[in-house]
């Protein structure tokens, strides 16, 4: 029978490319069309709003805009949403996947908070829900009269979730959950708003009738904070894979940061694709902010507390510990890994244990079976270039341990 932990493994890996090949989709379209909107050549006569000319991959291509709608329904029309769609659909299979079924390792940290794995996934999943409706409301009022006070609102919305989450849930779950935060808002944007307001436009057109201009302001409105969200959703969606990010004792702070980094850069793209300046100041104050981060991520580090986390053993990790094996099994981990998955790292050039893992005691080692099992078991990832000349031996030793837990 074929191993149901690797073709999870697979599972998750598959679910994972498609993410992030939608996400590149979607990303690439909602970038290329700012800058396609804000670089057009609006000094034209006609009926249109703005037009450009552009080259690429040999071919001539000329672009039209109207600010509302044209006079009749284009015959062919592409849509760009399945991009958004998918990407949030195949986000959220992956939060699933890693942190509703891994709960008991990635999402719930009993040094930060006591709490049930089926009350951290309903702590997670009403969190998103509250994320949109929370920020569809502050976009309905009448601070959508002056964007830049509702993003100045939306900012410390995303701020006081940063600082929830952390209070809650694992370092790396709650970074992981700031961006899954966001990104929900992002594509219930296209879903809610956008889509339906171009609906209505086409409806419209369809009919005979002159579109209103409110539904595409609107939908400008949306698409632009989509724009300037992108790039902390990918820095938190990264995160993971990087300790000094998600365990830290600022880590909320770190995130907080984050934000106004991917707004200074956007703001220097779509700067210079309006064709209004070259602020390079606002690359000076990105690195100002990421030196900070980076300050903060070691002021102090506290790596997820590791020794208590290692005190506290579920009934779950109880059973790996007393399967047959085990004794010998922790040996072979102590021995080939503790040194550089240690709460003080020994191993030359190694100042933190890497993706935040402490293998030092048994509870620590039964928390992290699965990791331990693909990684230094099924395949030979760890150790890294068997630096600890772990053997095949001692591998398969692994694999039956594990095997005869499950």
């Amino acid at each position: 029978m074929y191993d149901l932990t690797v073709a999870m493994e697979w599972v998750e890996f598959a679910v994972r490319w498609l993410h992030v090949i939608t996400a590149i989709a979607w990303i690439g379209s909602s970038f290329y069309f700012i800058a396609l909107d804000l670089g057009l050549n609006r000094n034209i006569a006609g009926p249109a709003d703005g037009e450009e000319w552009q080259v690429h991959g040999g071919g001539f291509y000329q672009i039209q805009k109207y600010l509302v709608a044209p006079e009749a329904m284009p015959e062919h029309l592409v849509w760009f949403k399945w991009e958004s769609y998918v990407t949030w659909l195949s986000g959220f299979a992956l939060l699933f996947l890693v942190y509703y079924l891994g709960a008991d390792l990635y999402l719930v940290d009993p040094s930060i908070a006591e709490i049930s794995t089926l009350t951290a996934i309903a702590i997670s999943v009403a969190s998103l829900a509250f994320g949109w409706i929370a920020y569809d409301f502050l976009c309905k009022s009448r601070l959508a009269e002056n964007p830049t006070l509702l993003m100045l609102l939306l900012y410390a919305l995303l701020v006081i979730m940063a600082y929830g989450y952390t209070q809650v849930f694992s370092g790396r779950a709650a970074l992981l959950h700031l961006g899954a935060f966001t990104a929900t808002i992002m594509s219930a944007n296209v879903f809610f708003i956008i889509m339906p307001n171009q609906r209505i436009v086409v409806d419209d057109l369809k009919a005979g009738r002159t579109p209103d201009a409110k539904y595409g302001k609107i939908a400008k409105l949306r698409s632009t904070h989509n724009n300037y969200l992108t790039l902390p959703v990918i820095f938190f969606m990264l995160s993971n894979h990087y300790p000094l990010a998600f365990a830290t004792e600022y880590n909320w702070i770190i995130a907080s940061l984050v934000f106004l980094t991917g707004v200074t850069i956007r703001h220097y793209f779509n700067t210079v694709h309006a064709k209004q300046g070259n602020p390079t100041w606002t690359w000076i104050v990105t690195v100002i902010l990421f030196i900070i981060i980076a300050w903060l991520s070691t002021a102090p580090l506290y790596m997820n507390k590791g020794e208590e986390v290692s005190e506290i053993v579920t009934p779950h990790q109880q059973a790996l510990i007393q399967t047959d094996g085990f004794e010998e099994m922790a040996t072979i981990v102590q021995g080939r890994c503790a040194m550089c998955h240690a709460a003080e790292p020994v191993w030359e050039g190694i100042a933190w244990p890497p993706k935040g893992v402490v293998l030092e005691t048994h509870a620590q080692i039964a928390q992290n079976a699965k990791g331990i099992y693909i990684q230094s078991g099924v395949s030979h990832a760890m150790p890294p270039a068997n630096v600890s000349f772990i053997t095949e031996e001692e591998r398969t030793q692994i694999v039956q341990w594990y095997r005869a837990a499950r």
